[in-house]
C-alpha cells in the first residue's frame, strides 16, 4: 500500500543530478530561501499565464517551476544550510504556488466560456493539498519523520506536477475557446478536445492524489498499530 510512482532510487538520483545546478546558483550568492522565492515567483507567472488561457506558456512555467524546486533543497544540502526555517518556507511556498496555478487554471476556463470545467480544478487542488496535509500532521505527530512519507503512495508533487503539464500543453495544442456549436450538444456548444484534455488531466490528479491520500492514512495506522505493539 506504500508504493510510489517514483521510487526512492529515481529521487536521489533526480536530486543528485541537480546539485551541480543548484551550487551554481549558491555561487552567485544565492541562498536557498531566496531559490524558494523564485519558485513561488515562477508559479506566480504560470497562474497569470493559464488566467490568460496561455496554455502552452503555463504548461512550460508548470514544469520548469517543478524542476527549479529541486534546487533550494539541493543547495542548503550541498552548503549545510538546511534548516527548520528553510523546510518551512520551502513547504508553505510550495503549497502557496500550488494553489495560485490552480486558481490560474479556474480563471482560464472561465474566460474560455466552460463554466463546469473549473469544478475539475478545485476537486484536484482539494485532494493535491489534502497529500500534503497528511504528510504534514503524520511528520508533526511523530510517524515517518525525514522525508520517508514523500515515497508512500502513487502520486507524490513531482506526479501531479507532470500530469498538469501534460493537461495543459494538451490545451494549448487542441485549444478550449467555444469555436463551434450545433444543435445536439449540450448549450448549444461542443467541448473543445483541449477542454477535455485539461478535465481528463485534472480528473487523474484527483484520483490519484486520493488514492495517495488514503495510502499514507493507511500507512500511519499501520505505524501507530505497531507503535503499541512495541
Amino acid at each position: 500500500m506504500t508504493g510510489s510512482i517514483v521510487s526512492p532510487e529515481l529521487r536521489a538520483r533526480v536530486r543528485g543530478a541537480a546539485t551541480p545546478i543548484a551550487t551554481g546558483f549558491g555561487r552567485l550568492g544565492l541562498t536557498p530561501n531566496h531559490l524558494t522565492l523564485i519558485g513561488f515567483g515562477i508559479a506566480i507567472v504560470a497562474a497569470w499565464a493559464a488566467a490568460q488561457q496561455a496554455w502552452l506558456a503555463a504548461g512550460l512555467l508548470v514544469v520548469f517551476g517543478g524542476v527549479f524546486d529541486l534546487f533550494d533543497g539541493a543547495l542548503a544540502r550541498a552548503t549545510g544550510k538546511a534548516t527548520k526555517l528553510g523546510a518551512f518556507m520551502d513547504s508553505v511556498f510550495d503549497r502557496a504556488g500550488e494553489a495560485i496555478v490552480y486558481l490560474g487554471i479556474v480563471a482560464g476556463l472561465l474566460e474560455s466560456g466552460w463554466v463546469g470545467a473549473p469544478l475539475f480544478a478545485g476537486a484536484a487542488m482539494g485532494s493535491a493539498f489534502m497529500v500534503s496535509y497528511v504528510r504534514a500532521k503524520s511528520e508533526s505527530l511523530g510517524f515517518t519523520v525525514g522525508s520517508g512519507m514523500a515515497a508512500v503512495g502513487l502520486a507524490p508533487r513531482e506526479v501531479r506536477i507532470l500530469i498538469l503539464t501534460v493537461g495543459l500543453l494538451g490545451a494549448g495544442v487542441l485549444g478550449t475557446s467555444i469555436v463551434s456549436t450545433c444543435e445536439t450538444c449540450a448549450g448549444g456548444a461542443a467541448l473543445p478536445f483541449g477542454v477535455l484534455a485539461l478535465e481528463a488531466s485534472l480528473g487523474l490528479i484527483t484520483l490519484l492524489a486520493t488514492i495517495t491520500t488514503i495510502q499514507r492514512i493507511l500507512h500511519v495506522i499501520d505505524q501507530s498499530a505497531n507503535k503499541e505493539h512495541q
